[in-house]
């Protein structure tokens, strides 16, 4: 049996789109698409309200923030066309020496703005927290969610369709650029499951590397590298 022969599309595109639509990682125009279904079509919505309490646990290590002042006047802004106004005196604002005092402001902040880069040392630009995947082929039906948490180190998958074949085993990969793809091991069955990135691994990450899901014999590759089909790939990306 091939994994061709495992495919259930009768409703395995919209288990897909349902978990993509859930991660927020659709581009504009399909998730506008989703968004109706998921108004209109109960069996669409059910599909969308069992990826969100199977992915809901991911969210267990994050407190809740409170957004700042300014997110709301830049979305009234983006929305209505229009900033909220602060009430002024006209005459203060009139006076020679307000301007006068702006002007002086201005120029010290334009000295500081220029100066200031070239007395410190460049910010570290750290990895993002946590990046996600879809790993997908238009040759196999074989599709899952991967979501990295870099803080914790830790690989989660959620597995949306497509079977292994009998006596045969997926086996996760992660590639570098042109270098060989290194090995995570194999999938355990399951819905969800998680994997630990070693130190190694989370390098290779941090540099954009990409994932990959080969159909091996049971037990993983036993050469250290992939011998047998890629069903599933992806790269990761911000949320």
């Amino acid at each position: 049996m091939t994994v061709a022969d495992e495919r259930e599309p009768e409703h395995g595109s919209d288990e897909a789109l349902a978990a993509e639509y859930v991660l927020g990682v659709l581009p504009a125009e399909e998730r506008r698409a989703a968004a109706q279904r998921n108004e209109s079509e109960p069996a669409f919505a059910r599909l969308v309200e069992a990826w969100e309490e199977r992915l809901s646990p991911l969210n267990a290590g994050y407190d809740e923030a409170e957004p700042p002042a300014s997110v709301k006047t830049a979305l009234d802004a983006r929305l209505f066309g229009r900033a909220e106004k602060t009430a002024t005196k006209t005459g203060f604002m009139q006076s020679l020496s307000f301007w006068r005092g702006l002007a002086a402001a201005a120029i010290t902040a334009l000295l500081l703005a220029v100066a200031l880069p070239l007395l410190q040392p460049a910010p570290v630009t750290s990895p993002a927290e946590r990046l996600v995947a879809s790993l997908a082929s238009d040759e196999t039906d074989v599709r899952y969610i991967v979501l990295y948490d870099a803080h914790a180190g830790e690989i989660g998958l959620s597995h949306v369709t497509g079977d292994r074949a009998a006596g045969r085993d997926f086996e996760l990969w992660v590639i570098e650029g042109d270098g060989p793809p290194a090995s995570l091991g194999v999938i355990p069955v399951g819905a969800s499951v998680h994997l630990p990135a070693p130190p190694t691994i989370r390098e290779k990450i941090a540099s954009g590397a990409l994932f990959a899901i080969s159909l091996e014999p049971e037990g993983g590759s036993p050469t250290g590298q992939p011998t047998g089909p890629v069903v599933a790939a992806g790269d990761l990306r911000s949320i």
